[in-house]
């Protein structure tokens, strides 16, 4: 028999949420074939049968969230007819709290929960909590074993951060019928009915839910836009997109805003740094993250030392991070280690926006949509291809003046495109 095991996905994973079974109790399964898929706090992804054989048991069920090295299922042997939620007491168990055993001092119930709540938690959640300046073991885990998730840490944020609200108006008068109303709108809880269907949301929206709102509370966004001419690089990819497709390979503008962001990050390293607490953290490798839209959200894979690839190892790169991202083919190292991001809303018909930074970065790009428009050149009436460039950069450790130096070096680099392509 050969036991099914939740894999850790990544140093900072400690669990994943079983989002579907491919087969069913009794099915035969091939080695390689995808068995299950699986969402964590990064990535969704398929895993595959670790052998060959029938489909005895199913320990967990679709929709649990369990720790990695759990086992799973089960191939080989007879066919079990225990249902998977037999494996959901397993969990029931840890949840009741038990720091009332040691009660024989104050100081001896402190030490008992303070080092479970350091250990049941992520380098993820600890980093968070260190840079927002919270005792870990005042937050109360929700997980198994009272493991604390991120979403543990928001909510106490929350509380905290809303504690000090109701001191400034001791005596205030009654609330208008407006401020009653907003008061008490988020209070009913809402289940489907007639005129409303309520749903849960899928792992991966409560994963970009929460990185958005923990940048936002991280680092302080400022957005400068800026217009380049493009008209150089319309026609390179017009004249090569046969050429690069004999090899395999779709040409998109991605690589050439690839290129031109690696080219200035040389030049401005400031911009591929992240902040440690008090430090500056200077990354030698340039890691592009590419920002890859899907039915169920956004996904970011990364380009590995993209400032050591040619132009052409940069178009198949961000061919083979854009197919594996909607095929679930990518895997933890695919989307860690990111030191600057690109998203490109342009293919939908936006101008720009002001995308929000992916921690712990401290820049991202948005790239417009390229749109053929009458500009001066020259003192004269021109039609050109233009795109917005939309840069959103964490002024903690970026200024204004800096932020639109790189901008205008990446601007240089576009309008003045002179490198060979293949």
């Amino acid at each position: 028999m050969t036991e099914v095991i939740m894999p850790q996905m990544g140093e900072s994973i400690a669990e994943g949420t079983i989002t579907k079974w491919f087969k069913v109790l009794g099915d035969v399964v091939e080695r390689d074939e995808p068995l299950l898929e699986i969402s964590t706090d990064k990535v969704d992804t398929e895993i595959p049968a670790p052998d060959s054989g029938v489909l005895s048991e199913i320990r967990v069920p679709e929709g649990e969230t369990v720790p990695i090295n759990t086992v799973l299922a089960v191939i080989g042997g007879e066919v079990s007819d225990v249902a998977p939620a037999a494996a959901t007491p397993e969990v029931e168990a840890p949840v009741a709290p038990e720091p009332t055993p040691p009660a024989t001092t104050p100081a001896a119930a402190a030490p008992s929960s303070s080092p479970s709540a350091g250990l049941r938690s992520s380098p993820l959640v600890r980093k968070m909590a260190a840079e927002q300046g919270v005792d870990l073991s005042l937050v109360n885990g929700t997980g198994r074993g009272g493991r604390i998730s991120k979403k543990d840490l928001l909510d106490h944020l929350e509380t905290r951060n809303a504690a000090p609200a109701p001191r400034p108006q001791p005596s205030a008068p009654a609330p208008t019928p407006s401020a009653s109303v907003a008061a008490e709108a988020p209070s009913p809880a809402l289940s489907s009915g007639d005129r409303v269907t309520v749903e849960p949301m899928t792992k991966m929206r409560k994963s970009i839910a929460e990185h958005m709102i923990v940048s936002r509370r991280t680092s302080a966004h400022v957005t400068t836009v800026f217009e380049a001419d493009v008209t150089r690089i319309v026609q390179l990819r017009a004249e090569n997109k046969a050429l690069f497709a004999r090899d395999g390979v779709r040409l998109t503008y991605t690589p050439f805003f690839v290129r031109a962001v690696v080219g200035a990050l040389g030049t401005f390293p400031l911009l591929n740094a992240s902040i440690d607490g008090d430090s500056i953290v200077y990354h030698k490798d340039v890691n592009i993250g590419i920002a890859v839209a899907l039915d169920g959200g956004l996904i970011v894979p990364v380009i590995h030392r993209a400032n050591e690839k040619s132009f052409l190892g940069l178009a198949r790169a961000v061919n083979d991070v854009g197919e594996r991202a909607r095929t679930k083919k990518l895997t933890m190292d695919d989307v860690q280690g990111g030191t600057f991001t690109l998203t490109n809303p342009g293919p939908y018909g936006g101008l720009f926006g002001t995308p929000i930074i992916n921690q712990p970065e401290v820049a991202i790009l948005g790239l417009g949509g390229i749109h053929k428009r009458p500009v001066v050149v020259n003192d004269g009436i021109a039609v050109r291809s233009m795109v917005y460039l939309a840069l959103s950069f964490d002024h903690r450790l970026i200024d204004g003046a800096l932020g639109d130096q790189f901008m205008a070096d990446v601007k240089k680099r576009l309008e003045n495109w002179d490198e060979k392509i293949l």
